[in-house]
């Protein structure tokens, strides 16, 4: 296991100065309840030998790669009929990915396969993964077209699909064109990709299905709309945080950009949020799961990995598979005037852990991917990517975070001397 430092600077911060140099040995990783933990060794190795060292570690870890089987769970898995399936595919953001690897499962498993981009096919987004390998699932038999998702007749060349995948739409205005369009073809199944990130926060997580949402966000409005049609079966699918090759929201290289970089991870609050990350083959093969499966018709799915993990956990995992030494700063938001939303990927307020429950039962899903092996994958691909060596990234947040808690140590060491001085006069 590679040295994680992990300094908890949660205002006021009852450590030493000492404490923030390199070359400390870490004796402690949890801050349990304290204002201050120990600080682990930083490094201080260039990129190439950071290369070499995880170049070895890839090799160990991608060999370790352990696949899950339904069958663990006891679970019989009936093989659905061929069904003819329209995705409609985000041009942006996390869910692109999604959609990218479902099409993939199901083309492979003898469905016909169309996915609908939103735009135009030569726009500059395109460029960008997963688009720009869509050549791959064109060479699995998938159909791929552009258009507009009010006008699906128009961009699917009035073609009739037996399901219906929405994965593009967060209002109700952008998904109710796509369900009554599905339901106006005759569609037997209309799924839904929403969203966990509308459950309200709770004291008792992890969060299941049965969970209260809140009723004014849009994905829940959409659900709600979905679930009255008739004539045909809704699904909805609610994925947190996810990764995977091919994966262009801005969440595990968020971590790499900081490491390659020597600069330490600001974690807001404590670390020990639980979150939950999970592949983007695996939220897809849970959803492929559902094709042709009347087990689905009416349910919600967490569609997430069945484990958690801390945001310091998840730091150790990254620093784990990289073969770079790490020092976190966990800092008080509030007690600094940060915004923890826009410096930090994850949500800080509370435990954000989805179970996946309702799939394991119903549908007999079970993971094929575990978080190391994933992060494997990502950092891989990170290191051929331009922003592996990217010079001009900006890093406002770290530097307002880094000079806040600068201040407060010295304002912090100015009170004790000053305390010093007047027990010495007593």
């Amino acid at each position: 296991m590679r040295a994680t430092t992990f300094h908890s600077v949660c205002v006021p911060v009852t450590s030493v100065p000492a404490a923030r140099k390199q070359g400390v040995k870490a004796t402690q990783a949890v801050c349990a309840g304290k204002a201050s933990c120990t600080v682990a060794r930083v490094a201080s190795a260039n990129l190439s030998s950071r290369s070499s060292a995880f170049s070895s570690k890839t090799a160990g870890l991608v060999a370790q790669r352990q696949f899950s089987v339904a069958a663990s769970r006891n679970v019989l898995i009936v093989e659905a009929a061929k069904e003819s399936v329209c995705i409609v595919n985000t041009n942006s953001g996390g869910h692109a990915v999604l959609g990218f690897y479902l099409a993939k499962e199901l083309a492979e498993k003898g469905h016909a396969v169309t996915i609908m981009v939103p735009g135009d096919e030569k726009d500059k987004k395109m460029n960008k993964t997963p688009f720009n390998r869509f050549d791959e699932l064109r060479e699995a038999g998938v159909t791929t077209v552009w258009g507009d998702p009010k006008e699906m007749a128009k961009a699917t060349k009035d073609g009739k699909y037996d399901v219906v995948v929405e994965n593009n739409g967060k209002k109700l205005e952008e998904v109710k064109p796509v369900a009554d369009w599905a339901k106006a073809i005759g569609a037997s199944q209309f799924l839904y990709v929403s969203s966990a990130g509308m459950y309200e926060s709770t004291a008792l997580p992890p969060i299941t299905e049965n969970d209260p949402v809140d009723k004014t966000a849009g994905h829940a409005k959409v659900e709600e709309y979905c679930a009255k049609l008739e004539g045909i079966h809704f699904s909805a699918f609610r994925p947190q945080y996810m990764v995977g090759s091919g994966n262009n929201k801005d969440c595990e290289e968020w971590f790499f950009d900081r490491m390659v970089r020597s600069m330490p991870i600001y974690i807001p609050g404590s670390g020990m949020q639980i979150v939950n990350v999970a592949h983007a083959s695996d939220n897809a093969h849970m959803i492929a799961l559902a094709v042709g499966n009347e087990k689905a018709h009416g349910q919600i799915f967490n569609c997430v990995r069945d484990k958690g993990v801390t945001l310091n956990q998840f730091v150790q995992i990254c620093s784990d598979v990289s073969g770079i030494d790490v020092k976190v700063e966990n800092y008080d938001p509030a007690a600094l005037g940060i915004s923890a939303k826009k410096a930090f990927p994850f949500r800080t307020e509370y435990h954000f852990f989805c179970v996946p429950k309702n799939a394991e039962k119903l549908l007999g899903w079970a993971p094929k991917n575990d978080l190391s092996t994933d992060l494997v994958e990502r950092f891989t691909e990170y290191m051929k990517s331009p922003r592996f060596t990217d010079d001009k990234l900006e890093f406002e947040y770290d530097q307002l975070i880094g000079d806040s808690i600068r201040i407060d140590m010295e304002l912090f060491l100015k009170e004790l001397n000053e305390i010093h001085d007047m027990e010495y006069m007593i």
